[in-house]
C-alpha cells in the first residue's frame, strides 16, 4: 500500500492563501483531496490523473483552488487561495494506485490509500 505524506495546512484569515502538499511513496494513477468539516461528509475537492488528465474541481472550490503535479513524481500541491471560513476543515490526501477506467475522481470510494489528514482553519 502506498503511503501518503502531507504538509502545509494551518490557519489563515478570509482571503487569505494557504498550500498543501502531498508526497506518495510509490506509483499513483489519481491523486485527490478531500476535507471534512464537523458533522459533514467528506468530499472531494480536487483531483488530478497522474498520468495525463484532469484537473477536476468541486464546484465550491472551482476557481480558487489549484492542483498540480510536481515535475513527474508522485507529488501534489493543493494551492488554495480567496479562503473563505467555509473551507475550514480536515483536509486529505488520497491515491488510487489500480490501473483502473471510468474514474470518478472526487469520489471517495474510488481511492485506495489515505494520508492522515491536515487541519485547515479559515478565521473570518
Amino acid at each position: 500500500q502506498v503511503q501518503l505524506v502531507e504538509s502545509g495546512g494551518g490557519s489563515v484569515q478570509a482571503g487569505g492563501s494557504l498550500t498543501l502538499s502531498c508526497a506518495a511513496s510509490g506509483y499513483t494513477w489519481y491523486m485527490g483531496w478531500f476535507r471534512q468539516s464537523p458533522g459533514k461528509g467528506r468530499e472531494g475537492v480536487a483531483a488530478r490523473h497522474m498520468r495525463g488528465g484532469g484537473p477536476y474541481y468541486d464546484d465550491s472550490v472551482e476557481g480558487r483552488f489549484a492542483i498540480s503535479q510536481e515535475n513527474d513524481k508522485d507529488t501534489v500541491h493543493l494551492e488554495m487561495t480567496s479562503l473563505k471560513p467555509a473551507d475550514t476543515a480536515i483536509y486529505s490526501c488520497a491515491s488510487l494506485s489500480r490501473v483502473v477506467e471510468d474514474v470518478s475522481p472526487l469520489s471517495e470510494s474510488e481511492y485506495d490509500s489515505w494520508g492522515q489528514g491536515i487541519q485547515v482553519t479559515v478565521s473570518s
